[in-house]
């Protein structure tokens, strides 16, 4: 019930109506400010926000190519998720696992313009070490790329130590063994990786359908991503990641 006497200092109170024509944050205002807040103050939710995140693409390489399960739907979504990240001008790095034996980046995966930093470590983190101490803003990494159970599982374990989210983009990676992938994955789980699917991602990283952006990226979600055999390993009684 409303108090009978108002305090002196105020001299009316809002009606329903008024309340009601309050206009709805859109992106860039103090919404997404306060979304910012959020994801700091609790970051155990795993927000995702475009000012906060980085995408890591992690060694798809030519080599690969005939012995990573999946591989083409994997560069695919992994594609998808660089194509979103460049229109939220989200940061992106790229890396190479010994190029002079595996070769180069795949030329689908569209990385024009991005120089690949070469490795020889099973983690992105040391090769990226001065990108990482270079942006204080950062708390949360997408991550893309093989092996699961190497490269991408070791360069979570790195990131999480430095007290940064990790988004496993589920759909982006593989590995040559199946069995690894999984246990990988379940792997990542266990230490407090987030495991999600691109387009849970991209939806995140967005937050509103008045974005300015969000007409280009809902042609590049329109078709579902490619099947890239996660339904097998997420289904039945003994799976890992129940």
């Amino acid at each position: 019930m409303w108090p009978r006497r108002l305090p002196k200092e105020v001299t009316s109170l809002p009606n329903r109506t008024e309340i009601r024509k309050k206009p709805i944050p859109g992106p860039g205002n103090s919404r997404h400010r306060d979304l910012e807040k959020m994801a700091a103050a609790r970051p155990s939710l795993g927000r995702v926000l475009p000012g906060s995140s980085i995408l890591f693409l992690c060694d798809m390489q030519e080599k690969f190519r005939h012995n990573v399960a999946y591989f083409p739907q994997i560069i695919s979504v992994a594609a998808r998720m660089l194509k979103v990240a460049r229109l939220l001008e989200v940061p992106v790095m790229l890396t190479e696992q010994y190029p002079q034996g595996l070769g180069p980046t795949v030329p689908e995966l569209g990385t024009e313009g991005l120089r690949p930093l070469a490795k020889t470590c099973f983690s992105m983190v040391p090769a990226l070490q001065q990108e990482l101490d270079s942006r204080p803003q950062l708390r949360s990494v997408l991550l893309c790329g093989i092996e699961a159970q190497a490269c991408i599982l070791n360069t979570t374990l790195d990131l999480l130590d430095r007290g940064l989210q990790v988004h496993v983009v589920v759909d982006a990676c593989s590995s040559r063994s199946q069995v690894d992938r999984l246990v990988a994955l379940a792997r990542m789980r266990q230490s407090g990786a987030f495991l999600s699917t691109s387009e849970g991602l991209i939806l995140q990283l967005v937050g509103d359908a008045a974005h300015p952006q969000f007409k280009e990226i809902q042609k590049l979600i329109k078709e579902p991503a490619p099947d890239s055999g996660l339904l097998g390993l997420f289904q039945g009684q003994n799976s890992l990641l129940h």
